[in-house]
């Protein structure tokens, strides 16, 4: 599926580029730029940045399940208050469109 349109990412490119930094690294932060700049593109509109993010954040939850053979308390407790944060955020960007 293609996330970035600007620069025609599919969604598999950003889940194997962000697999490679938690391979080299499994608590490293990963951003929508480094994953860019690692693809050697950038951001254009950035519309798809919300999207990133969450393809980010699942492959994260995945990547740590797997290497703990499972979710930890403390995987959960993250990814809940994760939920919990895009959710606020998004009740908050839809507020201002419709604003």
């Amino acid at each position: 599926m293609i996330t970035c349109h600007c620069n025609y990412i599919t969604e598999r490119e950003i889940e194997d580029v962000v697999i490679g930094f938690l391979r080299e690294d499994p608590w490293q932060l990963v951003v929508p730029n480094k994953v860019y700049h690692e693809m050697g593109r950038r951001g254009r509109c950035c519309g798809c940045f919300p999207s990133v993010i969450d393809i980010i954040i699942r492959t994260t939850v995945e990547f740590h399940r797997h290497l703990k053979g499972g979710a930890s308390e403390e995987l959960e407790t993250v990814v809940s208050k994760l939920d919990e944060l895009r959710t606020r955020l998004t009740a908050a960007r839809n507020k201002v469109f419709v604003a």
